[in-house]
């Protein structure tokens, strides 16, 4: 976290961390961490969103990981640098393209899902 807030995000005023409920993923993690004006100068820069604990959505993230897979880590690359070369150039490809997920998952067949869900919970 204080790499986002230092290094890779200096400029920005509020940076936006979407995590998972990882017990260590709190913000009294960071006091654990660094001394309590630097854990808090560290808080001040950022805004967690906890994706919720059976989030089907957390299957983009995964989806964009394979596809990372696939089109980018799909053979050996022989050191850090290329590396970090390889993943930037792939991700500034995929921010351009604006390459997005069609995610067929929407609230209305989230509505009859849990409907009927719930439809055989008070049957029994």
């Amino acid at each position: 976290m204080k790499d986002l807030v230092d290094v890779h995000y200096p400029q920005a005023e509020k940076i936006h961390v979407v995590m998972d409920n990882y017990g260590t993923h709190k913000a009294g993690s960071l006091y654990k961490a660094f001394e309590p004006e630097e854990a808090l100068r560290i808080l001040n820069r950022l805004e967690f969103h906890f994706t919720p604990k059976h989030a089907s959505w957390l299957n983009m993230v995964e989806i964009e990981i394979g596809n990372m897979n696939q089109q980018c880590l799909n053979r050996r690359i022989p050191n850090w640098e290329e590396l970090i070369s390889e993943l930037s150039a792939w991700e500034n490809r995929r921010n351009e393209e604006k390459a997005s997920i069609n995610w067929m998952f929407n609230v209305d067949k989230a509505r009859e899902k849990l409907t009927r869900a719930y439809e055989k919970l008070n049957q029994s």
